[in-house]
């Protein structure tokens, strides 16, 4: 058999704002020397993913570093229609400044994901447009309006598959690099209710809290040896001594991080609509996302810290960029493993 160079897919998932993170990881590639021969996304994956393919990153990179809050207000045109948001002028301006064509004029193979609203069925775009595709594919249901298309109504792809895996490989991808905006939101609800270090002791200095250990156990996980998958529960009594130890320090260190709060408490930081839609929103992709790649996972992961980054936090691009540049580039090393 005569060894061939193997195609290399890239597969940019949703998040929203957090997808400026796919700028970093793009950039930390190219300057690795890996080109990616197809570039699929979802979403804001999409968008960042078109951008690429077309070879506008570096403009686009550019323009979405000077967005303010100011001139992201800006391209919002409301409506009391569907959605809160139309998303024409945002798309109308992008299509203008930095990508005309269609996806048959690209050099390099490129597809998006979006879903059918009235069947729930994932829909691949890969002719057409480029611009409409996009739109379709980031039409965050409350936030946007959906999309006619080809006579069906899509919306955001991140419905029914946040990081398109199973695109790539489809489009004929050998090795695909996956990169998941979502992996990091479970450390990011956990800090929120108070699983952080300080939070866990509340009314002490900030020396002394430094001083002390850590709690043993740093997810809401059974720490490991708890429960013998072997051993009867009431065979060998040093083991269940032992496992009853590890119960009695887990559900310790779970009180100590103050999980548990009072209806009052909760009662007090009730948070407003948007972020009720876009936790929610976190959550299902998340979800999705875990549920998708356990299937078919990718033969690369890149998950950039990015979860304290919000879903319409777009003037905060630089935070972003970076996370996904420094998540690349540790995990550059093993795609040598790919003969990439």
């Amino acid at each position: 058999m005569i060894a061939r160079k193997p195609v290399v897919g890239v597969a940019l998932g949703s998040g929203s704002a957090r997808g400026w993170a796919h700028f970093g990881v793009l950039r930390a590639l190219r300057e690795a020397g890996i080109q990616p021969d197809i570039v699929c996304g979802t979403s804001i994956g999409s968008l960042v993913g078109a951008a690429y393919a077309a070879g506008e990153m570096d403009r686009f990179e550019e323009w979405v570093l000077g967005l303010g809050m100011r001139k992201v207000f800006g391209f919002m045109d409301f409506n009391l229609g569907s959605g809160m948001l139309k998303g024409e002028r945002i798309i109308e301006f992008w299509r203008e400044h930095f990508v005309q064509e269609t996806m048959e004029e690209l050099a390099a193979p490129f597809g998006c994901v979006a879903t059918d609203l009235h069947t729930g069925a994932e829909v691949w775009l890969r002719k057409g447009s480029i611009a409409d595709a996009v739109r379709a594919s980031i039409a965050l249901p409350g936030l946007f309006t959906p999309v006619i298309r080809d006579g069906r109504l899509l919306v955001d792809g991140g419905l029914v598959n946040p990081v398109p895996v199973s695109l790539a490989r489809a489009m004929g991808a050998d090795v695909v690099i996956a990169v998941d905006l979502n992996a990091d939101l479970m450390r990011r609800n956990r800090n929120a209710v108070g699983m952080g270090a300080a939070a866990a002791r509340p009314g002490k200095p900030q020396a002394q809290q430094a001083a002390e250990p850590e709690p043993a156990f740093t997810d809401l996980e059974p720490p490991a040896g708890m429960f013998h998958a072997n051993v009867p529960p009431m065979g060998w009594s040093g083991k269940w001594k032992s496992s009853m130890t590890s119960v009695k320090s887990f559900s310790s260190s779970v009180l100590k991080r103050g999980i548990h709060k009072s209806d009052e408490e909760l009662q007090q930081n009730i948070p407003s609509l948007l972020n009720v839609v876009m936790s929610s929103v976190n959550i299902m992709q998340m979800r999705i996302t875990r549920s998708r790649m356990a299937g078919d996972p990718s033969e690369v992961l890149i998950a950039p810290k990015v979860a304290h980054i919000g879903l319409l936090d777009f003037h905060r691009a630089r935070e972003a960029i970076d996370e996904g540049y420094a998540a690349a580039k540790a995990v550059l090393p093993s795609l040598k493993d790919w003969g990439v």
